[in-house]
């Protein structure tokens, strides 16, 4: 046979697709061409079936031959002619590469925040998470969002093919603006702006605010990847000591008349990573310092829909006068959709809108879309209901857990995804352990912008359910009595 030549599938291929099975048609047809190419049995350069031969044979449409050949050629495996046809790759794709069995980084280098998303975004399910920031997959509805996904594709097609508009999906703002009037906070449509997520968010505030040499306030215990942000901008990131009230009122004055600060960062509800919520007190009291000392106040709103009941916001006491209100949907629908939104005066909100369309153009309108479906059509509400009882669930057995293996944890999170225990030694000694046995744990020390060692670690409300991780954070306890 020669190089162009045709040839047969009886030869070629091993069954027939079938409908019976899990995989789709064009999975199982994808899936044995593949197969035959790896093995030789199809030579470099050789043509392929042309697709009407292919669907008779194989009893499928043409499209499914389509669909099968356009994936053999973006893995590589096929090339397609134009007027000739496909044929089987000059350059066969290379096989992967063996995933490493423990592929997170082990003692070298620096335990930073950088480590830490490092191995919370490696394309692997290799390694453990005991610490991460996002819930697991079964605890969230992920066919509803699937749902809303497709409901959108089928209604807007063409809408989905511009750039959208620059402060975002409009009958999403409504519907925020709605969200958050019921909380008090007078937020409007036309004042408000969606992003790429919260961090997108903080992002466009930073380059609104700060200039290089600027003071930043934030707590300490705090949100670590803010920390490397505000460095980035040329900022100097100055901690406050924060409790289970919320931040020491009498610090906060001390160094915000000392540093003369730009804003103030505070997570209010729900915080990360104690669990914490603010008190009437502390509200009062930070609002009481903002507008002595002059400063913004940026209010994190990240997990607060995971508080039982009305938790007390800046914005909707300052009715944001000197507050800007940042949330997401990322920790409580799906992190892929990456849609975050900004609440603040309309003079801010302004500036924030340039500052986007400069920096990032439109925030896409499909993650913006899907959104508001799911909040229009009234699932939100009952499945905050269930996710917030599987979180309270899943967090009081890995604090039973945790109190069994000897950690501390002197105040009780009253909500929230995490546990700030106190391990009694090194964690982030701990930290480079657990990674030599393919675990990743969050050392106390990444959450202060100090970055000083520290005897506490925030452990996911997940880790009881993580057989494995638990039994190497057993161990590395026991082994530092």
């Amino acid at each position: 046979m020669t190089p162009d030549a045709t040839p047969a599938l009886s030869s070629s291929l091993s069954a027939i697709p079938s409908r019976d099975v899990d995989q789709t048609l064009v999975e199982q047809l994808t899936r044995q061409m593949t197969h035959r190419i790896e093995r030789d049995a199809m030579r470099p350069g050789s043509r392929l079936p042309s697709i009407r031969q292919l669907a008779s044979e194989m009893g499928v449409s043409r499209f499914t031959v389509v669909e099968a050949y356009d994936r053999l050629v973006a893995d590589g495996h096929a090339e397609s002619r134009r007027g000739a046809g496909f044929f089987v790759a000059t350059k066969p794709a290379a096989p992967l590469a063996p995933v490493p069995r423990h592929p997170v980084l082990a003692a070298e280098g620096n335990i930073d925040i950088r480590w830490l998303l490092r191995n919370m975004f490696r394309d692997t399910s290799a390694a453990e998470h005991a610490g991460g920031g996002l819930m697991p997959p079964d605890w969230l509805d992920a066919e509803m969002v699937a749902a809303s996904v497709r409901a959108v594709g089928r209604t807007v097609r063409d809408s989905l093919l511009g750039y959208g508009t620059a402060q975002g999906y409009a009958p999403l703002r409504q519907q925020l603006a709605a969200r958050l009037q019921a909380d008090g906070i007078p937020a409007h449509p036309d004042h408000m702006l969606t992003t790429s997520g919260v961090t997108h968010a903080f992002d466009l505030i930073a380059r609104h605010l700060l200039q290089a040499g600027d003071t930043v306030l934030v707590e300490d215990p705090a949100w670590p990847l803010i920390f490397g942000r505000l460095t980035a901008f040329g900022a100097r990131p100055i901690g406050v000591p924060r409790g289970p009230d919320g931040p020491d009122l009498d610090a906060l004055a001390r160094l915000a008349a000392l540093h003369k600060p730009k804003f103030f960062l505070i997570n209010a509800a729900v915080h990360n990573p104690t669990g914490y919520s603010l008190s009437a007190g502390g509200a009062y009291g930070i609002l009481r310092i903002a507008e002595q000392h002059d400063f913004i106040v940026v209010e994190d709103d990240t997990y607060g829909e995971l508080h039982p009941g009305q938790p007390i916001r800046l914005a909707a006491l300052d009715q944001l006068n000197r507050v800007i209100h940042v949330g997401g949907f990322s920790k409580t629908l799906a992190a892929s959709l990456r849609v975050g939104y900004i609440a603040a005066a309309p003079a801010v909100v302004q500036a924030l809108t340039d500052l986007k369309i400069l920096t990032a153009l439109p925030t896409s309108e499909l993650g913006e879309r899907t959104v508001h479906r799911i909040l229009a059509e009234g699932h939100y509400r009952r499945h905050l209901v269930r996710v917030r009882a599987r979180v309270d669930m899943e967090r009081d057995r890995t604090l039973k857990v945790l109190l069994k293996l000897g950690v501390k944890v002197p105040q009780l999170p009253p909500a929230g995804m995490f546990v700030w225990g106190d391990c009694g030694r090194d964690t982030e000694r701990m930290a480079r352990l657990a990674a030599e046995q393919g675990v990743v744990l969050a050392p106390g020390s990444l959450f202060s912008p100090g970055q000083m060692p520290s005897t506490r670690m925030r452990f996911s409300a997940a880790t009881a359910g993580n057989i494995s991780a638990l039994r190497v954070i057993e161990s590395l306890l026991q082994a530092f009595d």
